[in-house]
């Protein structure tokens, strides 16, 4: 079974993070503000910004790398918060800043729907070798013969 970046599921899914976007070097989303994305002063929540950055950039990478028998995982995230946003819809852009043999760096800006700069977060994502998924039995999967 293929996996379906655009359509990642999982936090992806519960957040409303709707992927528009998504190459190596450019990525694009969206969330809609709803109740469960506001701390109690009534904000978007930080942490709401940062999953939207390391998601989106985490899933271009991987676009890149899953061929290649790698995965591209979070390693470190920057999120400054410029202005707040109450409601209407979150517009995250990723541009791919840095592409290495283990390691990629993006700049995301987030955006409220008049187009001020609310976030801006500076993403690394460790790029490693593709784990071994565990099969319905509990062992690895794998395509490999048996040694």
């Amino acid at each position: 079974m293929a996996l379906d970046l655009k359509h990642p599921g999982g936090f992806d899914a519960l957040l409303g993070h709707e992927i528009l976007e998504l190459s190596e070097e450019r990525a694009t989303s969206q969330v809609r503000v709803g109740p469960q994305h506001l701390q109690p002063m009534g904000l978007v929540h930080g942490g709401v910004y940062a999953a939207i950055a390391e998601s989106l950039t985490s899933l271009a990478t991987n676009l890149a790398v899953m061929d290649e028998g790698q995965v591209g995982v979070g390693l470190s995230n920057q999120t400054s918060f410029l202005r707040p946003i109450l409601s209407g819809t979150i517009h995250a852009v990723a541009t791919r800043r840095h592409r290495g043999r283990s390691t990629w760096v993006w700049e995301v800006e987030m955006r409220d729907d008049a187009g001020r700069l609310a976030v801006i977060t500076r993403m690394t994502i460790a790029v490693r070798p593709a784990p071994e998924r565990p099969s319905a039995d509990g062992g690895a999967a794998s395509d490999a013969p048996p040694v």
